[in-house]
Parts: structure tokens; sequence; C-alpha cells
């Protein structure tokens, strides 16, 4: 997985954080600057923790399943991304955004932070199938991605409202469904 790839599965991954700190910064009576780093800490900290954890469970049991590998990344990948594009189409927005508040408390951000890691831990999996990954680089990406995104959404939310978390959400899963399929693809050889 080159550069580019690294950077859209971060994108991708970072979309469920996005559209829980617009939620976020639209429950907030005045977001701070404040509160958008700590959103995102929370969130890009635990979206590059998942994946290594996955990555490493994955690497145990590579050698084992070698020859389905890029079949289990593409799985993972599709389900993952099929689900944040369900979620997206079958919810209403107001709806999540009303029952969010801006408590940013331990407690309360840890709880959200695993919530919207639990897909980076199975991407992970599929990172060690998919074989020759920079996982370290691949970790700095994602939680990098979250973090900047995290921050940005607590500002989006507190300006505009939820208009943009259904559509990045959308967009999230799009990118990892693509990004599975371009594993399978070229494990298969249809693509070089």
């Amino acid at each position: 997985m080159g550069m580019g790839e690294l950077l859209l599965l971060g994108i991708g991954l970072s979309m469920d954080a996005f559209a829980v700190s617009i939620c976020k910064g639209l429950a907030m009576k005045r977001a701070t600057v404040g509160a958008g780093l700590t959103c995102g800490i929370w969130f890009g900290g635990f979206q590059a923790l998942m994946p290594l954890i996955g990555f490493f469970l994955g690497s145990i049991f590579a050698e084992a399943i070698q020859s389905v590998d890029h079949w289990v990344a593409f799985i993972l990948l599709g389900l993952i991304g099929f689900n944040m594009l369900k979620e997206a189409l079958s919810r209403e927005q107001e709806c999540d955004c009303a029952q969010s508040d801006g408590d940013l408390s331990v407690k309360t951000m840890f709880v959200m932070a695993v919530a919207t890691s639990i897909d980076a831990l199975a991407v992970g999996i599929s990172l060690a199938m998919a074989g020759d990954v920079p996982i370290f680089t691949a970790v700095a990406l994602i939680g990098l991605c979250t973090f900047t995104l995290s921050a940005i959404g607590v500002g989006v939310g507190s300006v505009f409202g939820s208009r943009f978390e259904k559509k990045a959400q959308m967009a999230g899963g799009v990118i990892l469904i693509l990004l599975g399929l371009k594993i399978l693809l070229e494990h298969l050889e249809v693509l070089p």
C-alpha cells in the first residue's frame, strides 16, 4: 500500500469520529479550540492504537490463512464500509446529534473513542492480511487524519450544525469498500 492509499484509509476511518465531533460541536454553547483538541486527541489516539493492535493480532494468523488473506482483507473492509453506508442512510442525523452532549469528561470521551475506533481494529487485521504495509506509517497517518478531522468537526458542528455528518460517513464507507476491492484485485492480479 502506497502513501496515497494509506492517506485515503486514514480519511475513511476518521469519518465516524468526524461525525461524532460535529455532534459534540453542535451540543456546545460555544466550541473552543481546547474542545476541538480534546476530541482530536481522544479520537486520533484510539484510531491509531486500534489498527496497531489489529495488525499484530492479524500477523499472528497471517501465515495460517495466507492463501485467502486478500479475501479476508476485502471482506473486512467491505463489511465496515457497507456498515458505515447503512448507518448513514438509515438514521436521522438530528436525532444522533440531539442525543449527544458537549460533555468532554474522561469517561464519556473514552467510551466514544472506543466506539468509533472498533472498525479500525478490524482494518488493522486486514492490513496484516494485505501484506507489505508499513504499519507505523499507516497508524501515524490514521491518527493524524482522525485528530485533524475531529478537531475541525467540533468547529464545523458549532458553526454549521449536522449538515455534513451523513455525507462524511457515506464518504468513509465508500473509501473503505474501494480500498478493500483494490486489495482483492491486486492479489488476483487484475490490477498491477
